[in-house]
């Protein structure tokens, strides 16, 4: 608990709607998406400008408080749960859109802009930025950036590190950075705007951000395709990229989760199926007529059970949007969700979703898998009772099983959600102390007192024992 004269001191620097102190407010902010991770920080501040924020950390460093950058807290690995106490540094609040340079084709945004206002705003001017996460309609530029958040369209159009051009912001000890520029080209120096993208808020605090732009597709194709079994889906996927027809959207959704988004959506998706693929080509309109039929054939070849094709521009919306609530449907089957962000090279995905159905029913849990299928990156998602500790230990137990397989044919543990808290162990399973240590130094040269989102990303970067970390052991 801060005494009342550092409270007073960041009411009168910051402006007083802008810190709450009492208990039943911080503990709002002391948690995000993430399952089974809470903690409850001494203050939570939210500056509307780069002067409060620098006022902020200053108070921050003369109490010694740690710092817990937060945007719209949409993280699934708890990025942005304090779990030493401290102060919640909220974003949100800095979320203007400064400037849409037209003849440059960026854009640049203060870290609190949500991600779809900043899409809608690019397609007024005509122009398209393409990453979209799942939480595109709540989440923050500053988050999908430090999280380097992918999306449906991640398969054609990459990531939010593709678009990111340049960055702003503070470190801890309050020196400001400007990393990169609109430059088309530049590899003067140290490319630090790559090392602070997908930092997950632990080597420094962003404030702007300029993003290229592009032009919007021309021609968009939607697809649907209907398996028996999985696995076979799993094959669909692999010849297509084999064929080297890149979708802009390739997904899957596995019967569990068709039967979730049905109960939820209400649009017509046959219950009986294994599998569905959500397949969207776009581009010059006769590049799309043909990779529409490329892959049409190839889902003939594999003989899927049904094959059918958006009858309209609102037909095709309403397929990407039900496939946007999946996780909202699974979500409300039971109180826990428990998803993870498992990526394997695209040739392994039958065998991957073969080992989901030998370990789902090994641990005796239900699981709905769906995820970028393109990618290679899926989210299996047990639907459990964090209250039940017999089942959540069978199920962190799957996890744990399920990465080993994942680990041994090239995969990697986050292609999207990031380590935080949650995967600190299974990140030391893929890197190895050695990979661990060199974090450890570039960690140490931005923030050498470790006051910057600690606890994050290393395993023995303690969090409190009432916080389980999957894939490794609590602090």
């Amino acid at each position: 608990m801060l005494n009342k004269t550092v409270i007073d001191q960041l009411r009168q620097k910051v402006g007083a709607g802008n810190v709450y102190h009492e208990r039943e407010d911080l503990l709002v902010y002391g948690y995000d998406a993430t399952p089974e991770i809470a903690g409850v920080p001494d203050v939570a501040v939210f500056p509307e400008n780069r002067e409060g924020l620098r006022a902020a950390l200053e108070v921050s460093r003369s109490e010694g408080l740690a710092v817990t950058p937060r945007g719209a807290a949409t993280g699934l690995s708890g990025g942005s749960a304090p779990c030493r106490g401290g102060m919640v540094l909220g974003l949100t609040r800095m979320n203007r859109i400064l400037e849409i340079d037209e003849e440059n084709l960026t854009l640049t945004a203060e870290a609190g802009v949500i991600t779809v206002d900043l899409f809608n705003a690019a397609a007024a001017k005509g122009l398209f930025y393409p990453p979209d996460p799942g939480s595109q309609n709540v989440s923050t530029l500053g988050g999908n950036v430090a999280e380097n958040a992918g999306g449906l369209r991640g398969l054609k159009y990459g990531v939010t590190r593709n678009y990111v051009m340049a960055l702003s912001g503070f470190l801890y000890d309050g020196a400001e950075f400007h990393a990169g520029n609109k430059c088309v080209k530049d590899v003067a120096g140290y490319s630090l705007r790559d090392l602070l993208v997908g930092s997950e808020g632990t080597l420094g605090i962003i404030t702007e951000a300029t993003v290229r732009l592009i032009n919007p597709p021309q021609e968009k194709r939607t697809l649907l395709a209907y398996f028996r079994n999985i696995r076979t889906a799993g094959e669909a996927v692999s010849k297509i990229i084999a064929a080297r027809i890149i979708p802009a959207t390739l997904e899957i959704m596995d019967r569990t989760t068709i039967n979730c988004v049905e109960d939820y959506a209400r649009i017509g998706l046959p219950r009986e199926m294994g599998a569905l693929l959500l397949i969207e080509v776009d581009g010059h309109p006769a590049v799309v007529a043909e990779e529409a039929e490329g892959v049409r054939k190839i889902l003939e070849e594999v003989r899927a059970d049904l094959i059918r094709q958006a009858a309209n521009t609102q037909e095709a919306l309403q397929l990407a949007a039900a496939r946007r609530t999946a996780l909202s449907a699974v979500a409300r089957v039971s109180p826990t969700t428990i998803l993870e962000d498992t990526t394997v090279p695209r040739s392994r995905l039958a065998e991957t979703f073969a080992e989901i159905e030998r370990l789902s029913e090994k641990y005796r849990i239900r699981v709905a898998t769906f995820g970028h299928a393109g990618d290679g990156n899926l989210h299996p998602t047990a639907v459990t009772d964090e209250r039940n500790r017999e089942e959540i230990a069978r199920v962190h137990a799957f996890f744990s099983e399920l990465y080993e397989m994942v680990l041994s044919i090239g995969g990697t543990v986050s292609g999207e959600h990031g380590i935080g808290i949650a995967k600190k162990g299974y990140l030391l399973r893929q890197f190895g102390e050695g990979g661990i240590g060199v974090m450890r130094r570039i960690k140490h040269a931005f923030d050498p007192d470790g006051r910057l989102n600690p606890g994050k990303i290393f395993l023995d970067e303690g969090v409190p024992a009432e916080s389980p970390i999957p894939g490794g052991t609590n602090g």
